[in-house]
């Protein structure tokens, strides 16, 4: 059977998804997704946080010349703060899948996600991923989508396809969702033949406008990876622009999915902001809205709490005149001029999707930033920590 969706949507890759048991759920936990040419080309972006993963340190590493010919994803253990043993550990995994798949240990990039702090227990991981490269099919990217699973609920996958090629991608994120990048641990493939500079240059700016303002409880995490491989499998070369517009529109489909997904959320919420002076303003502002636990708990409880959205707007450096604010919460305008608007009884928050729009009257520029409101009461049988 076609995949229609995910990782294997594009020509040129084989994924897999298998149990290694590092998990006590024993749900799947070792993921494979193999480039298999003529292209090699590759691009990534990493977590910004100062205390980084070993995974994270070999994969830049690995990605550095333009060149991934795997990666491979293990969820039930994040190998963070782990110190040599486990880079060591790291590049042991990487090394596994060389041998298993006849490719270059450095060309091999490496994912972990799970608890901080501890040892991934390699004498059942090596196993495994000997297993999920043996299992490699180029229908087996929904199996690997399952596999890099943490707290998630469901599996996250998006895809689109334009003139003889596609993109398609995995994500993995429900915790710990907070900008650079979001959280998570993404995939990305295209069957586009195109050269690593492009790939790079078209996943920093689909980053910047997509996970880079997926918010949610902000914290940023140590393992964060968003890579994207090229196939050229398709011979097709389109133009940047077409492929940054469709890669963006995958990511952004992933990132709403991560912030569907978030622990414990009762609503997805799109922070509009319009009329700033520039991007940066507009970005400032979505994300102290998103960050104000008084607004969440107003949102959770059904309460379009303007005076909130006000409370927070007024703390950022942005340019604004606090009596030219107007505020919407979907569609209906209960602060106009910086005073009282429209009936606040007029807004339904029944519904999961809220859209909350500011209008600072400075500028022409905008951003949303997407968030939840994040309830916290997550407690799930058998849930595991994330990263």
């Amino acid at each position: 059977m076609t995949e229609t969706t995910g990782v294997t949507l594009a020509r040129g890759f084989a994924a897999s998804g298998v149990t290694a048991g590092l998990k006590p759920s024993g749900r799947p936990d070792v993921a494979v997704v193999q480039n298999l040419g003529p292209r090699m080309a590759a691009a990534a972006v990493f977590t910004t946080n100062r205390v980084f993963a070993a995974p994270v340190k070999w994969s830049r590493q690995a990605v550095a010349d333009g060149q991934v010919q795997a990666v491979v994803l293990n969820s039930g253990g994040a190998n963070a703060c782990t110190g040599a043993a486990g880079f060591a550990d790291s590049a042991a995994t990487a090394s596994r899948v060389a041998a298993e798949l006849g490719l270059i240990t450095d060309n091999v990039a490496v994912c972990s996600t799970g608890l901080i702090g501890l040892r991934l227990p390699m004498d059942r991981l090596l196993p495994g991923v000997a297993e999920a490269c043996a299992r490699l099919s180029p229908d087996g990217g929904s199996a690997a989508a399952q596999a890099i699973m943490t707290t998630d609920t469901v599996p996250k996958q998006a895809g689109v396809t334009r003139g003889g090629w596609s993109v398609g991608g995995m994500a993995k994120g429900a915790g710990m969702l907070a900008p650079g990048l979001a959280t998570m641990l993404v995939v990305v493939t295209t069957d586009a033949d195109l050269d690593a500079a492009t790939l790079d240059r078209c996943l920093r700016e689909a980053t910047r406008v997509t996970f880079d303002r997926a918010d949610s409880d902000g914290c940023m995490s140590t393992n964060d990876t968003v890579l994207l491989m090229a196939s050229g499998a398709s011979g097709v070369a389109p133009d940047e622009q077409e492929f940054a517009a469709a890669l963006t529109e995958v990511c952004a489909d992933l990132a709403r999915q991560l912030i569907a997904d978030a622990e414990g959320a009762a609503h997805e919420i799109a922070i509009e902001v319009v009329g700033a002076a520039d991007e940066r303003d507009a970005e400032t502002v979505g994300r102290e809205i998103a960050r104000s636990n008084l607004f969440k708990c107003a949102i959770f409880g059904g309460d379009p709490n303007w005076g909130r959205v006000l409370a927070a707007i007024g703390v950022t450096d942005a340019a604004f005149d606090p009596d030219d604010l107007d505020v919407s919460f979907n569609g209906v305008m209960v602060c106009r001029g910086g005073q009282i608007g429209d009936d606040r009884a007029l807004v339904d928050l029944r519904h999961r999707d809220v859209h909350v729009r500011v209008d600072l009257h400075a500028g022409d520029a905008s951003a949303t930033i997407l968030t939840n409101d994040l309830t916290y009461d997550y407690v799930k049988e058998n849930a595991e920590y994330s990263t």
